[in-house]
């Protein structure tokens, strides 16, 4: 086998998008109080490690390949990937892992501060089988809405060329729907130390967002011209969303902040996904701009709709992920076998394409997340007790600390492990028992 520089450029991109994730925890345990901040990373680090997995026995077998129905490949038809040794295809195989992975890993910055981890083991790899490789199937994989399928024949061609749908509005949906399993965290929109714990770990976390981003919409471009024109509209668009985020931020709060910087990028950086090859970069730029305003507005509708959301996966990536999709309709420009979307006299069929891609995304993934997260939820339990989450799922779920502050001695877990016990076994002093199963069977869509 030749190595050619596609290969090369695919597999550099491959790990920049695998690094992504445990940039996504750096995000994510950021945004979360102290004692969750190693639960949060730690559930992006299982969904690489368990997806990884999955992904070379029946994972990629279900994206590709002759399918049932349109649906999904044959799970078996790949399995282990035996028969792509000694074939460039496995680069692809692995790839295609990468973006698995972060999808699944997005979804849990929904239930920060109060999910099991054991439970969130068991969803991911059930999740990925039954919601993400369907997707990934029906729309890259020779599927209901790849070329000649059948949704195509009927609607059109959707253009998603990185994932605006399968990635980001999938795991957008999914995040909104468990978190109305899960429940509100105690103290929802009431208590005010519920805000992020470090800022400066956001930051870096939305910078290697952005940096492996350009692996994530670059590396299946086929032409040097494609190339460039993917890695403009990486650069300008998240830039251009956190500037209009931010201007929203300083008229209705009065100040710009650092966290809205940081989640402007990664509005920007949804919203271009699926159109990164198939609009200008002026209308990137427009595109920046509308996503990153329009999500500063959607992330406050949790507080207006009681539903808790704890990091904004709902009102970033579905937000910016609809918004980025269906914008193809109006700003895509014409290229072979793509008339365009209406602003260049496309007419409305490339809008209908996208639009009806965005529903069978939100009906595939939130049927499929419920019967998941309820089933998970009615048997082992998705949620810690109360005192857990009081105590923190850092300590109750893994027995260690972000942060060392002379209380235990990180590591040596008997010592930790007793002073677990005496912290869990301290009531709360406002609730009695009673009282917490009462706010807990409120606050959870049981």
């Amino acid at each position: 086998m030749e190595i050619s520089a596609q290969h090369v450029w695919l597999m550099l991109s491959s790990a920049m998008v695998l690094f992504m994730t445990p940039g996504l925890g750096l995000f994510y345990g950021g945004m979360t109080r102290a004692k969750a901040a190693l639960n949060m990373i730690m559930m992006s680090f299982i969904s690489a490690g368990i997806v990884g997995v999955v992904w070379v026995l029946w994972g990629y077998s279900m994206t590709t390949g002759d399918g049932f129905l349109g649906l999904f490949g044959n799970p078996f038809a790949h399995f282990g990937l035996q028969d792509l040794i000694g074939s460039p295809d496995l680069i692809k195989a692995g790839f295609a892992a990468t973006f698995a992975i972060i999808t699944v890993a997005l979804i849990s910055g929904a239930i920060a501060d109060r999910a099991k981890f054991g439970a969130w083991a068991v969803f991911v790899p059930i999740w990925v089988t039954v919601v993400y490789c369907p997707l990934a199937y029906m729309v890259w994989g020779g599927g209901l809405m790849s070329a000649g399928g059948a949704l195509t024949e009927i609607f059109g061609q959707v253009i998603d060329f990185a994932g605006g749908a399968v990635v980001e509005v999938s795991s957008g949906t999914a995040a909104f729907v468990l978190a109305l399993i899960v429940g509100k965290r105690h103290g929802f929109a009431k208590d005010p130390n519920h805000r992020p714990h470090n800022v400066p770990f956001i930051m870096i976390g939305a910078a290697i967002l952005w940096f492996g981003w350009f692996g994530f919409n670059g590396g299946a471009a086929t032409t040097a011209e494609q190339a460039g024109l993917i890695w403009v509209n990486t650069l300008v668009t998240p830039a251009a969303a956190m500037l209009s985020w931010l201007v929203v931020e300083k008229v209705r709060h009065g100040h710009p902040t650092s966290l809205g910087a940081a989640s402007g990028v990664v509005a920007g950086l949804v919203a271009i996904t699926p159109s990164c090859a198939n609009i200008t970069p002026l209308a990137a730029l427009g595109l920046g701009l509308v996503a990153g305003a329009a999500c500063a507005v959607f992330v406050d509708l949790k507080y207006k709709f009681g539903f808790d959301d704890s990091l904004d996966v709902v009102g970033v990536h579905f937000g910016a992920g609809v918004i980025g999709t269906l914008s193809l309709g109006f700003i895509a420009f014409p290229q072979e076998g793509v008339a365009g979307g209406l602003l260049y006299g496309g007419g409305p069929q490339q809008l209908i394409a996208q639009t009806v891609a965005v529903l069978v995304t939100i009906a595939l993934s939130g049927l499929g997340t419920l019967v998941i997260g309820r089933a998970i939820h009615k048997t082992i339990g998705f949620r810690v007790t109360h005192e857990h989450e009081v105590t923190g799922v850092d300590l109750t779920q893994h027995a260690e600390s972000a942060y060392e502050f002379g209380l235990t001695a990180h590591g040596h877990f008997r010592q930790q492990q007793a002073h677990l016990s005496s912290l869990i076994s301290r009531k709360p002093a406002p609730s009695t028992s009673e009282e917490a199963r009462s706010s807990a069977k409120e606050d959870s869509f049981a």
